[in-house]
């Protein structure tokens, strides 16, 4: 199956159709259910982060032993599997997202994959949510609308433990933030949510208190690790 590269209608190709192409080519077959997550995506122009996206989440939680897990934007699910299936038996991973029929339909995908004993599902406001956390958690994961991602920011980054990543996927916007000053071609909310990432981006290449790397892979990752 050819996923594509990003589900924003008027998205650019990060890295190029032709190296797009060859990593998309040397991915290994997923499992059925990622699979059909991934065409259901496509078919409903549902945004989830992508197998390679995917993969490079497992790494980096295996790459710092991660057991806790708080995903903010959640949709169906996809992203949350690849965190369950890292942080293994024992492991925890906060599921959010506003909309009840994206859970249910996300729960089914979860007792599928079998990994619903490590995924906890919250319905509603995925700030909301983390605002009430009253613990540090390994990895925190921002995918919500992109006009709070500096509002997530601000909330997440007392959240995580001393080692521990925050995690956000879009941060280059399908190319737009090279042009963030401004373009009158751009539609008012994608100029909203432009000035957000760009903004986010800003706030942890600055704190001291993390290092901040952005991976110009499908549209964009930030990894920023808590000193």
């Amino acid at each position: 199956m050819k996923f594509n590269q990003s589900n924003y209608p008027d998205a650019q190709t990060i890295t190029g159709e032709a190296v797009e192409r060859y990593l998309y080519a040397m991915l290994p077959q997923r499992d059925a259910v990622l699979q059909e997550m991934e065409e259901q995506a496509e078919k409903r122009d549902i945004p989830i982060v992508g197998p390679i996206v995917g993969r490079v989440f497992t790494q980096l939680a295996q790459m710092i032993g991660a057991k806790k897990v708080f995903e903010a934007g959640s949709a169906i699910g996809y992203s949350t599997i690849w965190w369950a299936r890292a942080v293994s038996e024992g492991g925890q991973v906060i599921y959010t997202d506003g909309d009840s029929k994206k859970a249910d339909e996300a729960r089914g995908y979860f007792q599928r994959a079998g990994v619903s004993d490590r995924i906890t599902v919250h319905v509603g406001d995925a700030l909301e949510v983390l605002s009430e956390q009253n613990r540090e958690f390994d990895i925190i994961f921002c995918d919500i609308d992109k006009e709070d991602y500096p509002r997530a920011w601000r909330l997440a980054r007392s959240r995580i433990r001393r080692g521990g990543l925050f995690v956000a996927d879009n941060v280059l916007w399908s190319g737009r933030v090279s042009y963030a000053a401004g373009n009158p071609e751009l539609k008012p909310s994608q100029q909203e949510s432009t000035k957000a990432i760009v903004e986010l981006n800003k706030a942890m290449y600055a704190d001291k208190d993390f290092f901040t790397t952005i991976l110009p892979i499908r549209d964009g990752v930030a990894v920023a690790r808590k000193r």
